[in-house]
């Protein structure tokens, strides 16, 4: 269940409340008149199925809401309602499996910016990736891949793809290439300053690393388990259940490559700087496809569920 909470001006307000009357997934409907004083004008508050709610926001939308009024969506964590039961009842899908398009990509948009708490991430997950493969420990790997921001702006380039939004592609593109660009070069200088110290040396970078060496070896299954794990985390993302996200970090050697990458650029290591690259570009694609597929099946499949619903209404149109 999501309540939707409209601030709309006074001369729109019946039209608001047209697009709810009679619709069964609409369980509570109030308006509370003159309430708002900026934008003047009405607050609708209105519960309605998770189900529906693209449909309903997108019909707001073409009164443009938006640009003179607000649109505010919410879950509702937990209700005790017969009519909020009958509303998810009767419209068609189920509440877990639905796509809020509003809301993922609100958050994708936020996520995706490019910022200095980005940044600090992004470089001290690389940076912890570096220790890792020093000192050849697979716990501090997983470490680095949990800490590190990047999969939200991946996941932001498959959705940008899927519903055409173009300045959303080249912020998430932005944002990784400096954020990987930063991070890298900062661990180039951090490697550095620990070879000159002493505590770096070239047998740690070069030499046998089994718990570690999986970062510059790419192989078909690097880039399978990267279809796997985008494929999970876009549905994370985009459904009501957000489970499995942790198991999604863990899974694609994106940061710790990065890591791999500054070590091999900062003792002159052509073997670890290529093949850490290929596994980061490798994953990258293999997440950005596999975003891009799952989303649009959602996107098929919701626009189906849509048009169904859109049929069942003009046959009852007393609901």
């Amino acid at each position: 269940m999501l309540q939707l909470r409209i601030t709309t001006p006074t001369d729109l307000t019946e039209q608001v409340l047209a697009v709810f009357a009679g619709d069964p997934a609409v369980s509570q409907l109030a308006v509370l008149e003159g309430a708002s004083r900026l934008p003047a004008g009405d607050i609708v508050q209105v519960d309605v199925a998770r189900e529906a709610a693209n449909e309903l926001i997108d019909r707001l939308g073409a009164l443009d809401l938006p640009q003179r009024g607000t649109i505010h969506v919410e879950p509702v964590t937990t209700w005790v309602s017969k009519a909020g039961y009958d509303a998810e009842r009767h419209t068609p899908g189920a509440s877990a499996d639905a796509v809020v398009w509003a809301d993922v990509t609100q958050r994708a948009y936020e996520e995706s910016e490019l910022n200095w708490t980005y940044l600090a991430f992004m470089t001290l997950a690389t940076l912890l990736a570096a220790i890792a493969i020093v000192v050849d420990s697979q716990v501090l790997v997983i470490g680095a891949m949990v800490l590190g921001p990047e999969f939200i702006a991946i996941a932001a380039l498959g959705l940008a793809l899927v519903r055409r939004r173009w300045t959303l592609f080249r912020l998430a593109a932005r944002t990784l290439l400096v954020g990987f660009a930063v991070a890298i070069s900062a661990t180039t200088l951090a490697a550095l300053a620990g070879r000159g110290l002493g505590w770096i040396t070239v047998d740690d970078v070069t030499g046998p690393r089994p718990g570690t060496d999986f970062i510059y070896s790419p192989d078909k299954w690097s880039f399978i388990v990267a279809l796997i794990a985008a494929a999970a985390g876009v549905l994370s993302l985009t459904s009501a259940k957000v489970g499995g996200l942790s198991g999604v970090f863990i899974s694609v050697t994106t940061v710790p490559a990065a890591g791999n990458v500054a070590l091999g650029i900062a003792f002159g290591a052509s073997q670890e700087i290529w093949g850490s690259a290929i596994q980061l570009v490798l994953n990258i694609t293999g997440m950005i496809l596999a975003g891009w597929a799952t989303l649009a099946l959602q996107h098929v499949v919701w626009n189906r569920k849509a048009h169904h619903r859109r049929r069942l209404l003009s046959r009852h149109p007393s609901h």
